[in-house]
């Protein structure tokens, strides 16, 4: 049941409804018939990214010393903070265009594997979850990811933007109460101690 519980975590931060509309942006520059492999692409690039985090975060925590009740805290401020965007999403934020083929940024880092994502997972690896389990969650989180950027065009055709716009607000909501939930865990923890 934890397992499920932390995927649909990483699954509502790493935002694949929300990041249509900038993928589809991002890849409108290259030919249609080679969208796929550019995709496919980038969200393999964004597993290993993951993957090298959930291996090798918990020394990144040991060499910088850090505490779980502060990246408790940490965790839930950046993930409000992302929550928010969710909700209350900036005017221009479709606007931006790259010219030619992307490579890694922005649609692996930071869209699919972005800060508050890498976060989370450091996060995750200090609380009592094995490893084992943690990568099944990312890979369950990264799979319905990568299906859902997958069918992009087809959920973009269905839902139209003002119907992923509504999901991506729902999506928002959701990660707020998460990240106040991380954050007074965080706070409790640190009283406590």
């Amino acid at each position: 049941m934890k397992i499920f519980f932390n995927a649909i975590t990483l699954l509502l931060i790493m935002d694949p409804l929300g990041n249509i509309p900038l993928f589809l942006s991002a890849l409108k520059n290259v030919e249609p018939r080679r969208q796929r492999k550019v995709l496919v692409r980038e969200i393999l690039i964004a597993y290993v990214v993951l993957l090298s985090f959930l291996f090798f975060g918990k020394y990144l925590l040991k060499l910088l010393s850090l505490q779980e009740e502060t990246i408790s805290i940490a965790g839930g401020i950046v993930l409000f903070l992302i929550a928010l965007r969710m909700v209350f999403p900036r005017e221009d934020a479709t606007r931006d265009t790259l010219e030619g083929e992307p490579f890694i940024v922005p649609l692996a880092i930071p869209l699919t594997a972005g800060p508050s994502t890498l976060a989370s997972l450091l996060l995750l690896q200090s609380t009592p979850n094995s490893t084992l389990q943690l990568w099944l969650a990312l890979t369950l989180a990264w799979i319905a990811t990568a299906v859902i950027l997958l069918s992009s065009t087809v959920l973009y055709r269905l839902l139209k933007e003002k119907g992923l716009i509504a999901l991506e607000r729902l999506m928002g909501m959701l990660l707020v109460m998460l990240a106040v939930q991380m954050f007074i865990n965080g706070v409790s923890k640190f009283i406590k101690s």
